[in-house]
């Protein structure tokens, strides 16, 4: 767990809006060093701007995180500016929706290169520096925190690209927090499992390459994308807020990490929980709502 952020370096991905970006303001108020990662130009220089105003040391690189060669040439740049960091947030994300079946090869390889790979280039990458680091200097503290979704412990349906890709993440920062656990006491490790929080997230598209456009979308697309618009911007709870709990969890060596801390948000991963033990089928996920769910049907049914 890390107590005193002061001098300590942060590697933010998807640091130029949501998550990311919020993490950052809270890094700089703490006085931290921060490498901002983002693929987007225009939002990583705006970022860069406001935390060099802000008096602290910054790193600012534009990487598309599914790649490997870019993300080694980050991890090579952060180990030369400021050595192994202290905080690792492994944040960017996209999303896209729709029946299963009718995501393409290159939907698949968007999604996965982003959630999923771009987490486990973040783990391979800087965990090693942090346990060299952690070897030579017994005062060393180190954290490392992922960004999944609750869409990783549930099974929305019309989403499942983006629940497969979260899922992921959820098994693979599990078992990173135990494998950290058999080989050192001195790094951390969280799981951030958002619900529906305003972010960029849903306009992801705009960092695609080759972003089909809405007419190339099948009907089911079309109808995940419009229902996750409405899900996500009725959010009440802000990136901000969620911020501040990824940093609590890092001073309190706390694992899990909800935006909604409900019993109906927490409640949900019970229920499923239950009929995996009981061997039941999964529950209808339109129970609180059976208006959305008929709805949905109503539109994917039709001729």
């Amino acid at each position: 767990m890390i107590q005193d952020f002061h001098g300590k370096t942060a590697v933010l991905t998807g640091a130029g809006s949501g998550f990311g970006l919020e993490c950052a303001r809270i890094g700089a108020a703490r006085g931290m060093n921060l490498v901002l990662v983002d693929v987007q130009q225009d939002a990583l220089d705006k970022a860069e701007a406001e935390m060099k105003a802000a008096g602290v040391q910054v790193l600012a690189r534009k990487v598309d995180v599914s790649d490997a060669a870019q993300m080694q040439a980050l991890a090579d740049a952060v180990k030369e500016r400021f050595g192994a960091p202290h905080f690792v947030f492994n944040n960017a994300g996209v999303g896209a929706g729709g029946l299963v079946w009718e995501n393409s090869v290159a939907d698949w390889e968007w999604v996965l290169g982003v959630d999923l790979w771009g987490v486990i280039h973040g783990v391979r990458l800087f965990v090693p520096m942090m346990l060299e680091a952690a070897a030579k200097d017994p005062a060393y503290r180190g954290h490392v925190t992922n960004t999944a979704s609750m869409a990783g412990l549930l099974t929305p349906p019309n989403m499942g690209i983006y629940n497969a890709a979260k899922a992921a993440v959820v098994s693979l920062t599990e078992t990173m927090y135990q494998d950290l656990n058999l080989v050192t006491d001195q790094i951390g490790a969280s799981l951030l499992c958002p619900y529906f929080v305003p972010t960029g997230i849903t306009s992801s598209e705009r960092n695609r390459p080759n972003a089909p456009k809405d007419s190339e979308l099948t009907k089911s697309q079309l109808i995940g994308q419009a229902m996750s618009n409405k899900a996500v911007s009725s959010g009440k709870i802000t990136a901000s807020e969620v911020a501040h709990k990824v940093f609590k969890a890092i001073s309190d060596n706390q694992f899990y990490v909800f935006s909604h801390e409900s019993p109906k948000a927490l409640g949900n991963i019970t229920s499923r929980m239950e009929n995996i033990v009981a061997m039941r089928n999964p529950a209808d996920p339109f129970l609180a709502q059976p208006e959305v769910g008929a709805k949905l049907r109503e539109q994917l049914r039709a001729g």
